[in-house]
C-alpha cells in the first residue's frame, strides 16, 4: 500500500462523518445553554467541539483494531482487512488522538473535564469489554451519544436541557440496535452475545422501533415548555418522521435503516439550533 492509501485508511477509519456530527452535537449543548453568550465563550466551546471529534474518531478507530477479526466477516471493505492500514499503526494512531483530545478537555470547567475523562475511559473499554453483553454496550454508546449534548454545556459552565440529551440518547441507542442486527453474522462467529443474539434479530429490532417511538413522544417537549421556540417544532418533525421511517426500514435493510437513522440525528440537531435562534431573535 502507498504512503497515501494508508493516510487515506486512517482518515476513512475515524468514520469523519459520524466525528463531525458528534462534534456539532457538542457545539450545539454549549449554544443551547448559552444562546447569544456563545460569542464570549468561543475558546471553551471551540475546544469542547474538537475534544468530541477527536475522541469520537480516536473511538471508532481503536474500535476497529478490536473488531478487525470480526470486520472480515461482516465489512472486509474496512482499512485493516483489505490491507490499508496494519492494526499497529491503528492502535498508535488511536493513541495519538485520545492524547490530543484530553489535552483540550484539560482547558475546560471540571464538571466538562470530569465528562470527557469518563467518556474517554468508555470509548477505549467499549469493545473489548461491553459491546458482547446484550443491551448493555448499546446502552453506553446511548449515553456517549447524549453527553455530547451535556459536554457541551458543561464547556461553557452550564446544564443541558434534559430534553435534548434524552433524545440524543434515544436515538444513539435506536441506531446502535439497528447496526448489532447489521452485524449479527459476524458478531455471532466471534462469540459475542449482543442484544440481536440474545433474544432474536425481530424482537432486538422492535426494542429500536418502541425507542423511536418514545424520542417522537419526548420530541415536541422542549417547545411546550418554552425551551425552544416555534422552529424547533417545525424542524424537528420531518426529523422524527425520518427516525420513524428508519426504524422501520431496517425490518427489511438494517444497512439502510441505520444509515438513515443517522441522517435524522443530523436534522435533529438543525432543529435544536433553529429553535434556539428564534428565542434569541
Amino acid at each position: 500500500m502507498s504512503h497515501a492509501e494508508r493516510v487515506g485508511g486512517l482518515i476513512e477509519l475515524t468514520r469523519p462523518g459520524n466525528a463531525i456530527a458528534s462534534g456539532v452535537l457538542t457545539f450545539t449543548g454549549a449554544f443551547v445553554a448559552e444562546g447569544s453568550g456563545i460569542l464570549s465563550h468561543l475558546g471553551a466551546s471551540s475546544a469542547a467541539t474538537i475534544t468530541t471529534i477527536l475522541a469520537t474518531g480516536a473511538g471508532m478507530a481503536i474500535n476497529d483494531y478490536f473488531d478487525r477479526d470480526i470486520d472480515r466477516i461482516n465489512n472486509p471493505e474496512r482499512p485493516i482487512p483489505r490491507g490499508a492500514v496494519a492494526p499497529r499503526t491503528v492502535l498508535v494512531f488511536s493513541v495519538i488522538l485520545f492524547v490530543i483530545a484530553a489535552g483540550f478537555a484539560l482547558t475546560l470547567p471540571p464538571v466538562a473535564m470530569g465528562i470527557a475523562v469518563v467518556n474517554l475511559v468508555a470509548l477505549v473499554t467499549y469493545t473489548e469489554f461491553f459491546k458482547g453483553l446484550p443491551g448493555v454496550g448499546n446502552l453506553l454508546v446511548s449515553y456517549l451519544g447524549g453527553s455530547t449534548f451535556l459536554f457541551g454545556a458543561a464547556a461553557v459552565g452550564q446544564l443541558s436541557p434534559a430534553v435534548g440529551v434524552l433524545l440524543a440518547a434515544l436515538s444513539t441507542f435506536a441506531r446502535e440496535v439497528i447496526k448489532d442486527v447489521e452485524d449479527l453474522a459476524g458478531d455471532r462467529e466471534e462469540g459475542l452475545n449482543t442484544l440481536p443474539i440474545s433474544i432474536g434479530r425481530r424482537p432486538a429490532l422492535l426494542i429500536a422501533m418502541a425507542v423511536l417511538l418514545i424520542a417522537m413522544l419526548a420530541s415536541p417537549v422542549p417547545y411546550f415548555i418554552g425551551t425552544f421556540g416555534m422552529a424547533y417544532l417545525v424542524l424537528v418533525t420531518p426529523a422524527v418522521f425520518v427516525m420513524l421511517y428508519s426504524g422501520y426500514r431496517s425490518f427489511n435493510d438494517p444497512t439502510a435503516g441505520q444509515s438513515l437513522l443517522k441522517y435524522g440525528m443530523y436534522f435533529s440537531a438543525v432543529a435544536f439550533i433553529g429553535g434556539r435562534l428564534t428565542l434569541l431573535l
